[in-house]
């Protein structure tokens, strides 16, 4: 079976104030649902460290019945107790990666030059590279072999300024996702009501605005791998 690296967040807080943050879980658990039966799929993260979750994306535990189970799943959650780290991992064993959201993303994904490595083998091997929300922060200086950012010339999605100031985070991140996304080359797409779905397909890249979009992403994803298959 092949393998898809899932890429999580081990930052527990955000700006000078340490607003607690860390992974968003539903981003974790909607796009596995949709995978497990069709890919393996090994989680990563920046340090070996148990995986912080964002207090506020752990409502989700208690309202949806999906997210609930993996979180009561001992199976499942042993991999962010003990998540691999990139130095555990080689990329010729994936056919895709996906980042992964929550704004403990901004803090460890960007200038993290392990996962930037893993991204650009992974791509450049023909696997695909997808992302959520903040995870799409991974991406930014992510460096193919000619020395073109990964980012320049696709359509991509990520968190946009709006939904950073409707949940009242835009003065505790340290930058704004959108206009870096913008900044590296993007062309950057957004969903026209804020927190609704969007999910993007360019290239063999997948990236999904929102929490709204991991389910989404997950499934974009698939039809692009099961299409290679196919050729």
């Amino acid at each position: 079976m092949q393998k898809i690296l899932v890429v999580v967040t081990n930052n527990s807080r955000l700006g000078e104030n340490g607003k607690k943050t860390g992974l968003w879980l539903r981003e974790l658990t909607d796009f596995y649902h949709e995978v497990k039966d069709r890919y393996g799929v090994d989680i990563v993260s920046t340090a070996a460290d148990r995986v912080p979750i964002d207090p506020r994306s752990l409502v989700a535990a208690v309202t949806h019945k999906q997210t609930r189970h993996y979180y009561m799943d001992d199976d499942f959650m042993v991999q962010l107790k003990k998540p691999l780290v990139p130095e555990q991992v080689d990329a010729e064993n994936y056919a895709a990666i996906y980042f992964t959201g929550g704004h403990g993303t901004m803090m460890d994904f960007p200038d993290n030059t392990a996962l930037q490595e893993l991204t650009r083998d992974i791509y450049e091997q023909g696997g695909y590279v997808s992302a959520v929300c903040h995870g799409p922060s991974g991406l930014q200086n992510v460096r193919l072999s000619n020395g073109r950012l990964l980012l320049a010339g696709h359509v991509v999605t990520g968190f946009s300024d709006t939904e950073e100031k409707a949940a009242g985070m835009f003065k505790h991140i340290p930058f704004s996702l959108e206009q870096i996304l913008k900044d590296r080359g993007g062309l950057y797409k957004k969903a026209s009501v804020p927190m609704a779905a969007c999910t993007v397909v360019s290239g063999r890249l997948v990236t999904g605005q929102n929490p709204a979009s991991a389910r989404g992403v997950a499934l974009k994803l698939l039809d692009q791998l099961e299409a290679t298959k196919q050729v």
